[in-house]
């Protein structure tokens, strides 16, 4: 078994497994806008415990999933290319530290004393929209994964099979704007808010193209295919 199998291998459950959690997310969204799961809905309410409990757990899962998926694409791609998929890999590395450090405090300190109605002393660490300290850290932490998608789209090269999955991670990339500069304008949710079909729109293309690669040691982007 040679290393372009554990390429294409690890590059298709990171696919799958981006494409799952981002989905449970955009799910666990929905609902919440909605106020299904006790807020007051809109993009702006605070979450309860059981709505931070659903929204953040598939977040804070795809972290390192979208990091395994990175790392998968920087070794398939052509050696001219990596340097897009590398300056892509560490974005990625940036976002998943950065909002797994939020989800994570959210879902195991946050949320307990949310739930026993024990805030007092911890408000610093509150995640309300557009109020909150951490809040920032995560608009900060998918500007980063947006950028992150830009460099590695950047890196595919440019043929007939890899067009589809490169215009994708481009498009996901230009959110950026949208989502760093939210804590001034709100209203930006709305554009940014094309994450939720266009990342997971993402990842079904690189599955396909993860599931295209060789086993015979060439690159993606390179014509000749095996299955």
């Amino acid at each position: 078994m040679n290393a372009s199998v554990h390429t294409r291998r690890l590059g298709m459950v990171g696919a799958v497994a981006s494409l799952v959690f981002s989905l449970a997310y955009v799910v666990a969204q929905v609902f919440e806008w909605t106020g299904a799961l006790g807020s007051t809905g809109g993009p702006d309410a605070v979450s309860t415990p059981w709505g931070l409990a659903l929204l953040l757990t598939p977040s804070l899962l795809l972290g390192p999933s979208f990091v395994i998926l990175l790392a998968a694409l920087h070794e398939a791609v052509p050696p001219e290319r990596k340097a897009f998929t590398l300056a892509g890999l560490a974005l990625g590395t940036i976002y998943a530290t950065l909002t797994g450090l939020v989800y994570f405090i959210q879902l195991t300190f946050v949320g307990p004393r949310l739930a026993a109605g024990e805030v007092a002393g911890i408000e610093l660490l509150l995640f309300v929209p557009y109020q909150s300290f951490l809040f920032a850290v995560d608009l900060l932490g998918y500007s980063m994964m947006c950028a992150a998608t830009f460099m590695a789209g950047l890196g595919l090269p440019v043929s007939p099979e890899t067009r589809g999955a490169r215009l994708a991670m481009i498009a996901h990339g230009a959110i950026v704007p949208f989502l760093a500069l939210q804590m001034f304008m709100p209203n930006l949710i709305w554009l940014a808010s094309a994450w939720g079909v266009l990342f997971p729109l993402a990842m079904v293309l690189l599955l396909r193209l993860f599931r295209m690669l060789p086993r015979g040691g060439r690159s993606v982007g390179q014509t000749a295919v095996d299955g």
